[in-house]
């Protein structure tokens, strides 16, 4: 397509010099595909538009031409991580304890990410801060005040890991993204009540030693 403008301009540019009214419309369409022409980086993909109808999207890295009406929206398709920072939350008996994650996410179906959600980029946080207090409700801290637990925030991290990845998973599949890792980064007592947990951590450990 490069080579058939670059003849059809020089074309157009020798019926205008020889005073011919055709060369000037020529020369104008021949311009008009310029638009058409762009590139597909590795790693990112192009959604291709026309006046308002989705028509594909290209993935495939190269030099591409569309007729000049169709409209590009380029989307990277990199792997990308982020670290929320620690929130404070509730665990499964009310204590409040702080939670930070490192989730690892891409976009995999270019269609919904563009046009299911406003700002994907911004969908991926707040739904992971969504899903990591969901999850916090699900297991106490430890189980120094639950016994019974047998999965804990602390002890359980494997099972937490992979709760926690699932519950990001579902809620941002309905923006085509695939989560390929969420774990917790930093897990600690909220600090109005750290002192004290530790306090009776220490007196229970303390128990349990002059028992044996």
């Amino acid at each position: 397509m490069v080579f058939l403008v670059l003849i059809g301009i020089a074309i157009s540019v020798v019926l205008l010099s020889n005073s011919s009214p055709i060369g000037g419309v020529t020369l104008f369409l021949y311009i008009l595909c310029f638009p058409g022409f762009f590139i597909v980086e590795p790693n990112k993909a192009a959604v291709l538009l026309l006046f308002g109808k989705y028509e594909g999207t290209v993935k495939a890295n190269g030099f591409y031409w569309v007729i000049p009406f169709i409209t590009k929206k380029k989307i990277s398709l990199r792997v990308r991580n982020f670290e929320n920072k620690p929130v404070k939350v509730n665990d499964k008996i009310g204590n409040p304890v702080m939670i930070g994650t490192i989730v690892v996410w891409q976009v995999e179906d270019t269609f919904k990410t563009s046009f299911d959600v406003d700002d994907y980029e911004n969908f991926v946080h707040l739904q992971s801060d969504a899903a990591i207090r969901k999850m916090a409700g699900l297991y106490p801290y430890d189980n120094f005040e639950a016994e019974e637990a047998e999965v804990t925030l602390r002890s359980g991290v494997e099972d937490v890991n992979h709760s926690l990845e699932k519950e990001i998973g579902e809620r941002l599949h309905h923006a085509g993204i695939k989560v390929i890792e969420a774990r917790i980064s930093h897990l600690a007592y909220s600090s109005e009540i750290a002192s004290a947990m530790l306090q009776r951590q220490q007196a229970t450990a303390m128990w349990l030693h002059a028992k044996r």
